[in-house]
């Protein structure tokens, strides 16, 4: 839904303009105002994404107040006047609806907003994060994926990785640094300079322990790195 606000000095058009919004399913009225100084506040106070904003008003021309809130909210100009059109276009407005407004031309006014607002949104979406990595393994050229959900915990052997999977153990050709900032932080952690393990594998933490249950039911016993142990202990905390 797109939220939008009317402001006009005169009430009949603002009456129409409600009614058409009304009628018109993906947009909702937020209020409306014949009053451009109280209008601006209440817009400032929410969170208006669409408004119809009459040029000809008294207290504050409607290409002024255009120039405040365009910055923030889209606009669909309403005049009785049409040679304001061209400075409303300078300005970047959705549309321009010249008095009296028909319902058809209404429409497409507020067609071009919807199409404007969801090519935005469409743009705004993060990719969904991946769930696994391809890890080079020990032959030359070889990759291999590791699926985080699979993983128990990581151990570093020198120059290599060992992945602790469900039901196999894989050897990886990279740095213990590289994928502590590779790994989801919400799933993972870094508890020793030679293991990084699941959070949702933990059972206990006994001392300088952390006890891991493996998917095959046994445990295993991962030390605490002092170096580590304060932002573990942190990060434990701020899960419970």
């Amino acid at each position: 839904m797109i939220n939008c606000y009317i402001i006009d000095d005169e009430q009949h058009s603002i009456d129409l303009l409600e009614k058409y919004v009304t009628q018109t399913p993906f947009l909702k009225l937020a209020g409306s105002s014949t009053n451009a100084l109280e209008a601006l506040k209440a817009i400032s106070a929410g969170n208006i994404k669409l408004i119809f904003l009459d040029i000809h008003m008294p207290e504050i021309s409607g290409i002024d107040l255009l120039k405040i809130v365009g910055g923030t909210s889209r606009v669909i100009l309403t005049t009785a006047y049409s040679e304001y059109a061209f400075d409303g276009f300078e300005l970047d407005v959705i549309d321009y609806l010249l008095k009296p407004i028909t319902q058809q031309r209404f429409l497409k006014a507020t067609q071009k907003a919807l199409i404007y607002f969801q090519s935005t949104e469409t743009e705004a979406i993060e990719p969904p994060a991946l769930n696994y990595i391809f890890v080079k393994a020990e032959h030359k050229g070889k990759q291999i994926k590791i699926n985080f959900e699979d993983v128990e915990y990581v151990e570093g052997i020198k120059n290599y990785v060992a992945f602790h999977c469900h039901k196999e153990k894989v050897l990886a050709l990279m740095n213990m640094k590289d994928l502590e900032n590779t790994l989801p932080k919400n799933n993972f952690a870094r508890i020793h300079n030679s293991f990084i393990i699941s959070l949702n594998r933990i059972t206990s933490v006994e001392g300088n322990q952390v006890i891991l249950r493996k998917r095959d039911n046994t445990t295993v016993n991962i030390p605490i790195g002092i170096t580590f142990k304060t932002a573990f202990f942190d990060l434990i905390n701020l899960r419970k």
